[in-house]
């Protein structure tokens, strides 16, 4: 693999002593370093994943690196994205990261980009890179990303984890070898709704620094030139078991069903799981939804409310609406309901797209008396009741 990077100048003494363990390293060297202190690299997400991977790369002695983050530190976040303290809550995470690569290393130069990259800036903030790794947490930024980088002919270096499991890969379409892109993989991204996301599932935090180190690895691989990346290999790992499994990839025109259907069992259930190819849905009708301030006040004026938690144990154990019936998400997705008091059934969970799906089914199956409550239980604690935990 030939190295992304041209060489910089030539090593300060300090320099070189700094890093001297790389300098020892055939496949990085004084020559690899150099290609190192000249990269920029644009770094997706400054959460769990992109923790680990931006305080390895500063470490690394890459010269710049450009992160993309427009979500703020949260207390749920500190089990694993671990760039950010206890003083950083309610800061952006943009902010927060810079701040501590500038005391681990400050030779390192931060751009800060407070955007939710989408595939109208997706070009602009990734430009100039020489390569992007992706540690986005929804699926339209990573297709936003994976088409920038096709766009701009850079290799994306993909990580995904949830719960306990994990994938690795690079994309590279376009390049000699034939590498595949993220849409060979994985063409269509999934009905909203239909693949939990970490935060109603779960993530073990050490994942995240066990994926991303990885992922720093791989960049630095092709930052050099060493080594043979993930290119067209997917790296799936399974924490539980500590087993690893590499399933390869082509790109579609070329690859074959049965390699096809291992990629696509591999990244089940991950950020980017392929799923087919989601159908247009018609907008709901209105009064099949109902928004936190409207169910406040129905409650409060002693309506007859159903209210129906589709949310998992876990999550419920957090913290839940008063007098809410639990019932299994896919019990509802099927258009089932137990026997229920009479009354509007108001079905929620965390965001709104899971109770979105499900009452489409039970509509679907004839239970017209049902509606979901928008923007789920975090638009409840920001609208109504702040001191509702919402995990």
């Amino acid at each position: 693999m030939e190295p992304l990077v041209e060489p910089g100048p030539p090593l300060t003494p300090e320099e070189r002593q700094r890093w001297s363990r790389h300098l020892l390293l055939p496949s990085v060297g004084e020559l690899g370093q150099r290609r190192l202190r000249a990269a920029r690299v644009g770094v997706v997400g400054a959460g769990g994943l992109g923790s680990p991977v931006l305080a390895y790369l500063a470490a690394a002695g890459v010269g710049e690196l450009v992160v993309v983050d427009d979500d703020v530190v949260e207390a749920s976040n500190l089990q694993r994205q671990v760039l950010h303290g206890a003083s950083d809550v309610g800061r952006p995470k943009v902010d927060s990261a810079a701040d501590a690569l500038a005391r681990q290393a400050p030779w390192t130069s931060v751009v800060r980009a407070p955007e939710r990259l989408t595939a109208g800036n997706a070009a602009r903030l990734l430009a100039g890179c020489h390569l992007v790794i992706d540690g986005a947490d929804n699926f339209a930024t990573r297709y936003a990303v994976a088409d920038a980088c096709e766009q701009l002919g850079v290799p994306e270096v993909f990580g995904s984890l949830l719960q306990h499991d994990a994938q690795v890969a690079v994309f590279w379409p376009g390049h000699p070898s034939g590498a595949p892109g993220y849409r060979d993989l994985f063409p269509a991204p999934p009905p909203p709704g239909s693949v939990a996301s970490c935060a109603e599932a779960g993530v073990l935090g050490a994942l995240c620094g066990v994926v991303g180190s990885v992922m720093a690895v791989e960049a630095v691989k092709l930052l050099v030139g060493a080594g043979e990346p993930l290119l067209g290999r997917l790296l799936v790992l399974d924490a539980m078991a500590m087993s690893w499994r590499t399933v390869r990839v082509r790109a579609s025109a070329a690859q074959d069903d049965d390699e096809r259907g291992g990629a696509r069992a591999a990244g089940a259930g991950g950020h980017g799981a392929a799923v087919p190819q989601p159908r247009a849905e018609e907008p709901l009708p209105a009064d099949a939804e109902v928004t936190p301030r409207e169910l406040a006040e129905a409650l409060a004026g002693g309506a007859d409310v159903v209210l129906v938690d589709v949310r998992t144990a876990a999550e419920r154990s957090l913290g839940s609406l008063p007098g809410a019936i639990s019932v299994p998400l896919e019990d509802a997705v099927a258009g089932v309901l137990p026997p229920l008091p009479p009354g509007r059934v108001v079905v929620h969970c965390r965001s709104g797209a899971r109770s979105e799906r499900a009452v489409r089914a039970l509509r679907a199956a004839g239970r017209t008396e049902v509606a979901h409550l928008r923007g789920g239980l975090l638009a409840w604690a920001a609208d109504v009741d702040p001191g509702l935990v919402v995990a």
